[in-house]
């Protein structure tokens, strides 16, 4: 066997860790760092009587991990090296070697945070950023350093891609080693330019069959998820169904132990193999005989909408160092190949390492350990990216509603007893409040069921949302397509441990427990913001009790139903409306019974948009959905008076009557109210901007809307009376001073001042202004007027804020222009000695 690159680096960790208690090892895939650094560590004079953890990301990679390891000892896997997953454990007394997922280290944590007996917990993988292992690591730095101050804990974190420099800052500038990888050349061929749109199963399914023309030995397909590895699977099956030397082997999570081993196993002599897989073989496993990988470029990761409460998995470009990693697959052996479905220009354009989990993530369950851990401000421990603070009071506010819990007395954060108990359970706080409700009324298996179908992938996604449905295929699971049949085998393992982990005497236990008002009952609990009324009989939307709206399909039975319980739905960006992918039928006795506790009872006064109309009625609700109303007379006025101003601000002023003149008047007060900022009158002027108005309503509107109970009473309101009581006395009368209504020209006429502009305008005729030698001015000469001198017919000739110098100027070519246009009017040579006039020019007096 060829050595591998990490055992020249050995030696410098060894020496390390002797002399430190924290390091860093870099090391890409393939160079041998998951199987040989804790076999090469475990002699370690400062382990002796101490057991190595090592926390691998997947289940997969940590049975795979332990495995290897036992082999090279020449040992079965349970002796010195064992392992703890989800559902399967292989450990004894003499294990000295633990390989774990990353959750099972949380819990161990809460038991014990010393980790008492571990001398080493190796954080393999840590370029994957789970929250898990971001987790994991706050706690066990400050658990070391709280309880093991005498027999030191050590810290090792593996990557294969990451900022070491970063790690070592966390870990007290822990020294940073760096193995290189194999060596053999990969020759990278890039496709053409991908958009989202492309289809990516035929374009991966035309590559590989290139491939395997051009190119020797076994292929690494990476594709996004299952439903395009079944796709393409199914292509390259019809394509390849007559060569007996080559197999298509699928590799991704749901599938069973032995369907994953078939995946790694290097094939036969003789025998090419093609295995379609996802991330999951990006790093950590060994998958034998591959010497070509083909890379359609995508992934899926867990996103968190918190506007409906889901995570769901979105289909996005992968990373330049996932690129990279996969990349170096095909290179283990001997010299590969890679082929990337998008352009060298695009790779350029990959973002350089994959976001960190806990930045995009559900914080709920982060919340609920941490307040087992005792810490409330998650700024307490130290990490690698700080914890969002909106998600995070966002978990904290949905533990709260699921009963985990209460405010202390000095207004902190502390868990309740029945939080205590979610904590503990291995699942999301949602399920573990459902599983904790189902032992306390006696419904331990249905709950134990619905927990498991909730906490995997749904198995019956396309065949309408009914959750009962997928519960009848727990009890006959044959009956699913042969695709499903490991995740439904899954499914009822993790629901056969759930059971055994709620186990206990009901408090309350019910009597008819095949009722299928139970299962409504019990999602209602898990997610009670997604209790869903139909909006009307008509209508095929429904409303959540959190607000927004959601829809079934369009075919889907459960659209008779007045009332659902909704377990899982998505939203899709620029749609009003979320997709309801699974719930149940709720009937609405529930409010009456077990449900009553989140039913709130009030007086409501309110505007009811639909009626425009003032409502008052006694509502018995959850959340923002009315399950019942009855209607009320007698309810204080000022919560009406509150009512009809709330929906004057969210709707704004334009419902009042407002003409012309009101709103000139509002431009004046305004005005003044400037240009007399600084004087000892500043205060003296309201502010009357609509602005203002609308967050001074109760000041102003309040004593006037006792009468308003529907929309079109507004127009009864006397607008005027009301805007100028605003001005106390001496204001109005100096406002008409100030910033008068008209202005009296030459001619005798009183011009109306248009206050739209700054400055304000009078547009006024030419022949008025004759023998004006002064620009018009207000506001005590402190602004002048902008003033549109206008021909006999009003059409405008010339804007000037300069009458004096259009006199000497424009008005002559003016008069030229006109004085043949209109002859009856007169058209002065001096027009500043001229008479103003509003009419026509006067016959010339007779001399005597």
């Amino acid at each position: 066997m060829l050595p591998l690159p990490i055992e020249k680096v050995l030696p410098e960790l060894i020496n390390t860790l002797n002399h430190r208690d924290e390091a860093v090892l870099e090391a890409p895939p393939g160079a041998g760092k998951t199987t040989l650094v804790p076999l090469a560590l475990l002699k370690s004079d400062w382990l002796t009587g101490q057991k190595i953890l090592m926390l691998e990301p997947r289940r997969l990679a940590a049975r795979a991990a332990a495995e290897r390891m036992a082999f090279l000892l020449n040992e079965a896997v349970g002796n010195t090296v064992g392992y703890r997953v989800r559902l399967d454990s292989r450990t004894s007394s003499s294990t000295r070697i633990e390989v774990i997922t990353e959750g099972i280290l949380t819990r161990r944590l809460q038991d014990d945070p010393g980790l008492d007996g571990v001398g080493l917990v190796i954080f393999d993988e840590f370029h994957e950023r789970s929250l898990e292992a971001d987790l994991g690591l706050a706690l066990t730095l400050q658990g070391r350093d709280l309880f093991r101050e005498d027999l030191p804990l050590k810290l090792l974190v593996m990557s294969a891609t990451l900022d070491g420099c970063r790690i070592s800052k966390l870990l007290n500038n822990a020294p940073v080693i760096s193995s290189e990888g194999r060596h053999y050349p990969v020759t990278i061929h890039y496709g053409d330019s991908w958009q989202a749109r492309d289809n990516i199963v035929n374009r991966t399914i035309a590559t590989v069959q290139k491939v395997l023309k051009d190119e020797t030995g076994s292929l690494l397909v990476f594709l996004p998820g299952q439903r395009e590895i079944r796709q393409v699977q199914a292509g390259l099956q019809i394509l390849i169904e007559h060569q007996t030397d080559l197999s298509v082997t699928p590799l991704y999570g749901d599938l069973t132990l032995n369907e994953q081993r078939q995946a790694i196993e290097a094939p036969a002599k003789g025998q090419r193999k093609i295995v379609l897989a996802t991330d999951i073989a990006e790093t950590s496993l060994t998958i034998e005989g591959v010497r070509v990988v083909v890379d359609a470029g995508l992934c899926r990761r867990p996103m968190f909408n918190a506007a409906i409460g889901m995570t769901r998995l979105h289909t996005c470009r992968l990373s330049k160092a996932s690129s990279m990693q996969r990349m170096g697959r095909a290179g283990r052996l001997e010299a590969g190949a890679c082929y990337r479905l998008w352009s060298e220009q695009q790779q350029q354009q990959l973002v350089p390492y994959t976001p960190a989990e806990i930045l995009q993530a559900d914080l709920v369950p982060l919340a609920l350990q941490l307040l087992r851990w005792g810490v409330e401000d998650p700024d307490e421990l130290a990490w690698l990216d700080c914890v969002p603070p909106v998600s995070y009071q966002q978990g904290l506010t949905l533990l709260a509603r699921l009963g985990a819990l209460i405010k202390n007395p000095s207004g902190n954060w502390q868990l309740t007893p029945h939080g205590e108990a979610m904590a503990k359970l291995p699942t999301h706080p949602r399920l573990a409040h459902l599983l904790l409700m189902g032992k306390q009324y006696g419904l331990a298996q249905l709950a134990s069921d619905l927990a498991a179908l909730l906490s995997e992938r749904d198995p019956l996604s396309n065949s309408g949302a009914d959750i009962s449905r997928r519960l009848c295929l727990l009890k006959s699971p044959n009956s699913a397509a042969k695709n499903y049949r490991g995740s439904i085998h899954r499914i009822k393992q993790q629901s056969q441990r759930f059971k055994q982990l709620i186990q206990g005497s009901p408090c309350q236990p019910v009597d008819d427990v095949s009722d299928p008002k139970w299962i409504a009952f019990l999602i209602a609990c898990a997610y009670p913001e997604r209790i869903a009324q139909k909006r009307s009989t008509a209508s095929v939307i429904y409303r959540l009790s959190q607000g927004r709206s959601a829809q079934l399909r369009d075919d889907d039975a459960l659209q008779q139903s007045e009332y659902l319980a909704v377990a899982q739905l998505a939203s899709k960006q620029g749609n009003a409306v979320d997709q309801i992918f699974l719930a149940t039928a709720l009937p609405p006795e529930l409010f009456e019974g077990p449900l009553s506790e989140m039913v709130e009872e009030k007086v409501f006064v309110g505007w009811d948009d639909a009626g425009e109309r003032l409502l008052a009625e006694k509502q018995k609700s959850v959340g923002e959905i009315i399950i019942k109303r009855q209607s009320v007379t007698q309810f204080p006025l000022e919560e009406k008076r509150l009512a009809v101003l709330d929906m004057v601000s969210k709707r704004g002023l334009s419902l009042l009557p407002w003409n012309e003149e009101l709103r000139q008047w509002q431009r004046r007060v305004l005005l003044i109210r400037q240009l007399f900022a600084e004087d000892h009158q500043e205060t003296a002027w309201p502010d009357v901007s609509d602005e203002k108005l609308l967050t001074t309503l109760d000041q102003w509107l309040s004593p006037y809307v006792d009468r308003i109970k529907h929309i079109h009473h507004f127009s009864g309101l006397e607008l005027d009376k009301i805007l100028y009581a605003m001005l106390p006395w001496p204001l109005p009368q100096q406002l008409d001073q100030l910033a008068p209504m008209t202005y009296q020209v030459p001619s005798g006429s009183r011009i109306r001042i248009d206050y739209s502009e700054s400055p304000p305008i009078l547009a006024v005729k030419l022949q008025e202004m004759f023998g004006c030698t002064e620009t018009p001015a207000i506001a005590k000469g402190k602004i002048q007027l902008k003033v549109h001198l206008l021909s006999p017919a009003r059409r405008p000739l010339q804007v000037t804020q300069d009458l004096t110098n259009f006199w000497h100027t424009s008005y002559h070519e003016i008069k030229k222009e006109m004085k043949g246009r209109y002859p009856k009017h007169h058209w002065p040579d001096d027009p500043m000695v001229a008479q103003a006039t509003a009419r026509v020019k006067r016959k010339p007096a007779k001399k005597p």
